[in-house]
C-alpha cells in the first residue's frame, strides 16, 4: 500500500509539472490572428482532379464556404462592379465542376454574382453552364434571361431564354415578356419589373430581401 501511494504521488506530481509547463508556454505564444477577407485565396480549379471519388462531398464543402461570403468582392474593377472572375466566382465554379448537377449552386451562385457583387462576367459563365445542364428548369432560365437582358445587354439572348422558360412551364407573364422583348426590343422593360416577378417565385426570405435591395439600387431603364 505504501509503495502504490508513493507511485501515485509521483505520477500526480509529474502531471502537475507537465500542466504547469504547458501553461507557461501558452503565456509566451501569440494568439492566432483573425482571418481577414483580404487573406482569402481562391481554390485552383485543378482540385477537381483530386477528388478521388468524393467529388460530391467536396462540392458540398466548397458550396458551404461560398454561401458564407455571398456578398464578398475581393477586388473592384470600378466603383460599382467587382472584377470579373472574382474569388466568389472561382469557388462557385469549382463547386459546379465537382458536381455538375448541383442546381442550387447554379441558381443562387449566379444570382449572387450578378445581383450582390456585380461580377457580371462570372455570373454569365455560371448561368450559361446552368441553362445547358438544366434545360427544363424555368426558374434558372428566367434568372439567366434577366442577367442577359440587363447586365449583358444581349436582348436576343434574353428573349430566347424567356421563351424557353415559358416553354418549360413558367407563368403566362413570362411568355408575354418574351413577346414584348422580341417585338419592342426591350426598350420599355425595366429591371424593377423583372426583379419583382423574380421575387414572386422566390421562397427564401433572405433572397427576397436581397432582390428588393437590388431594386432600390437599380431603378433606371436599360
Amino acid at each position: 500500500m505504501v509503495y502504490k501511494s508513493s507511485s501515485n504521488l509521483k505520477i500526480n506530481l509529474w502531471l502537475l509539472l507537465i500542466a504547469t509547463i504547458f501553461f507557461c508556454i501558452q503565456l509566451f505564444l501569440q494568439k492566432p490572428l483573425d482571418i481577414q477577407r483580404s487573406n482569402y485565396l481562391a481554390p485552383p480549379i485543378e482540385i477537381k482532379y483530386l477528388s478521388f471519388g468524393f467529388a460530391t462531398q467536396m462540392s458540398d464543402s466548397f458550396w458551404l464556404r461560398a454561401i458564407q461570403d455571398f456578398d464578398y468582392c475581393d477586388q473592384l474593377s470600378n466603383k460599382n462592379e467587382c472584377k470579373s472572375k472574382s474569388w466568389l466566382f472561382q469557388v462557385i465554379n469549382l463547386t459546379i465542376e465537382l458536381d455538375q448537377y448541383f442546381i442550387e449552386a447554379y441558381y443562387y451562385g449566379a444570382l449572387s454574382l450578378s445581383v450582390l457583387i456585380s461580377d457580371y462576367e462570372g455570373a454569365s459563365i455560371i448561368f450559361d453552364k446552368g441553362v445547358k445542364t438544366f434545360v427544363n428548369d424555368w426558374r434558372l432560365l428566367y434568372a439567366a434571361a434577366y442577367h442577359a437582358l440587363f447586365e449583358e445587354k444581349n436582348k436576343v439572348k434574353a428573349s430566347e431564354l424567356y421563351e424557353k422558360a415559358a416553354e418549360q412551364g413558367a407563368p403566362s407573364w413570362v411568355r408575354l415578356l418574351a413577346g414584348r422583348l422580341a417585338a419592342e426590343g426591350g426598350n420599355n422593360i425595366k429591371a424593377k419589373e423583372i426583379l419583382e416577378q423574380l421575387i414572386e417565385i422566390e421562397s427564401d426570405p433572405k433572397w427576397i430581401e436581397k432582390l428588393k435591395k437590388k431594386i432600390e439600387e437599380n431603378k433606371s431603364p436599360i
